[in-house]
């Protein structure tokens, strides 16, 4: 009974508000959770630039509809499946996700709620639960589940280190750095070979 969690933006699709910012030409747009451990500080402030810029939810929705999976994610993704449950536990939005969960399978995801108004504005968020990743971890692990974790910024540390094992993929040097006692892998190949190791561990 084994289970892998993944984080989303960074691991299996490009940063959705990076991209964002490439095709706005707004270059503070383009700060993530890599480099902003605070969520709620870091929501608020996109929140507050997409009204500076009149920007609206459609606005988003119309970058992400022209984006795909990172080369490789798709394949790596189904051949987890072949062998475990998996979950894509993200920060991101279920008004952003769709288009990206239908060229990847469509993969659980666990993530949270954006608060747009009449006007189409996004005006705030709704948590599914403060620190969810690693709450999720925690209720699948009192389930009697093997929890096995990837991801690649500030915000997965909590459930990687919640994990059976966690891993590190595509994460900036600063973070890896930081976070020695997460092995950081930096393609598909070799964090699946990491899970398969650790899942043959657990099991024997």
């Amino acid at each position: 009974m084994q289970v892998v969690c993944l984080d989303l933006e960074g691991v299996l699709v490009p940063e959705i508000w990076i991209e964002f910012s490439k095709r706005t030409g707004i270059a503070e747009f383009s700060r993530t959770t890599r480099d902003e451990p605070d969520y709620d500080k870091l929501m608020r402030f996109r929140i507050g630039l997409l009204e500076q810029h009149d920007l609206k939810l459609a606005d988003i929705q119309g970058v992400i509809a022209g984006m795909a999976p990172l080369p490789g994610a798709a394949d790596f993704l189904a051949a987890l499946r072949e062998r475990y449950q998996v979950i894509i536990l993200s920060d991101t939005f279920y008004e952003f996700a769709d288009p990206l969960m239908r060229q990847l399978g469509r993969p659980t995801l666990f993530c949270h709620r954006l608060e747009v108004d009449a006007e189409g504005f996004v005006r705030g968020y709704r948590l599914r639960q403060p620190d969810q990743k690693r709450h999720a971890v925690n209720a699948l692990k009192s389930l009697n589940f093997q929890v096995f974790a990837a991801g690649d910024s500030y915000n997965d540390t909590g459930m990687l280190g919640a994990a059976d094992a966690g891993f590190l993929i595509h994460p900036p040097e600063s973070i890896a750095r930081e976070f020695p006692q997460f092995p950081a892998h930096h393609g598909y190949e070799d964090l699946r070979r990491s899970i398969d190791a650790a899942a043959a561990r657990l099991a024997a």
